[in-house]
């Protein structure tokens, strides 16, 4: 067994803050000790990617830790914007980079010059770089000057899961994400209100303390729209009561703003629940296609308010419609690949950098 050191923000395991890089991050290294690699993870404790002093330090005596010659994979939350604390171990260490959401790319994170500087001297030093999604890796290239050889796709896996049992009007919409600008609620709320005449109820299962006027501002907008008694912000779930409502969902609505592939989308999938999302960054990706080519969902372009309006109500009021969607999601459940896929590409490339 070879062994890698896996550094990740220490929230990895936190069920107030979950998220599908933490989830990624922790299936894979579940899963690698099962491809022959014996896993040492490094939670670091701090408020990533803008750490205080302290933890920006903590970075770098881990590294320094570290013996000569070590593979090393560095959640990019974690790694790209310290270029001080990766660049000098990178000559003596076997340095992989994981790339969930190009910091240069982030929405909300004041993302400027110095920013992508930095990500820049990282990722130029790595010798490989994972991402999630082509969406991802083709943002890498088209922003920095990098060798396309280093670069590599691990798309996330999925687990199998029983079919959702859904509702005859189709009215029971899930939303699951992080209650924060960059998912757009405001826009899902916008949309809904288009289409208060038809049947429906949004759950919200996500954070609501990670950006409190945010959440604040939604509940007083749902009040101002006249559909405050039709929407629960219900915060995070666990596994379990996730699993509860997607179970008694019809749909799931995703208005983000970017996501570089959108693991709640596959969650989603594995279930055979359609989808309607935002088109943006790698959800096409993620919501995949049928066998026989269907979409699984409806796309729509990123901002559109209205689009997704019509889409939502395309999807209450078409039996039909809802019919073939369903066998769609239904299908393309087949398709999707297990955790040990995503581990197995993952351990390969951990392979082809080791000493």
């Amino acid at each position: 067994m070879r062994t890698v050191h896996v550094v990740v923000p220490d929230a990895v395991d936190d069920p107030s803050r979950p998220s599908g890089g933490n989830t990624y991050d922790r299936r894979v290294c579940a899963e690698l000790p099962g491809h022959g690699w014996t896993v040492r993870v490094h939670a670091l404790s701090g408020c990533w990617p803008r750490p205080d002093q302290e933890r920006r330090d903590g970075l770098a005596t881990v590294l320094a830790g570290m013996t000569d010659g070590s593979v090393v994979v560095l959640d990019g939350l974690v790694a790209c914007g310290l270029p001080e604390a990766v660049v000098p171990q990178a000559n003596r260490l076997h340095i992989v980079v994981l790339v969930h959401l190009p910091l240069g790319a982030a929405p909300g994170t004041g993302a400027d010059g110095r920013t992508r500087r930095a990500e820049h001297a990282v990722l130029s030093k790595a010798r490989a770089i994972v991402t999630t999604s082509e969406w991802t890796r083709r943002w890498l290239l088209a922003a920095y000057p990098l060798d396309p050889s280093c670069l590599h796709v691990a798309q996330p896996g999925a687990d199998p899961a029983e079919p959702a049992h859904g509702t005859p009007t189709g009215g029971a919409l899930l939303c699951v994400a992080a209650v924060v600008p960059a998912k757009g609620h405001d826009d899902l709320l916008r949309a809904l209100t288009r289409v208060r005449d038809l049947p429906w109820r949004l759950t919200c299962a996500g954070a609501v303390d990670l950006d409190a006027p945010f959440h604040e501002g939604l509940v007083r907008q749902a009040a101002g729209s006249g559909i405050a008694g039709r929407v629960d912000f219900v915060g995070p779930r666990g596994a379990d009561e996730l699993a509860r409502l997607y179970a008694d969902a019809d749909v799931l609505v995703l208005a983000s703003r970017l996501e570089t592939y959108g693991l709640v989308l596959t969650e989603a999938l594995a279930r055979g629940l359609p989808v309607v999302a935002a088109s943006v960054g790698g959800v096409p990706e993620a919501v995949g296609r049928a066998p026989d080519g269907t979409r699984p969902g409806l796309l729509v372009p990123g901002g559109d308010v209205d689009a997704f309006a019509d889409a939502i109500r395309a999807w209450l009021a078409d039996a039909e419609l809802r019919r073939r969607l369903r066998r769609a999601a239904g299908d393309r459940r087949s398709t999707l690949v297990p955790w040990s896929t995503t581990a197995h590409r993952i351990g390969e490339l951990l392979g082809a950098v080791a000493p």
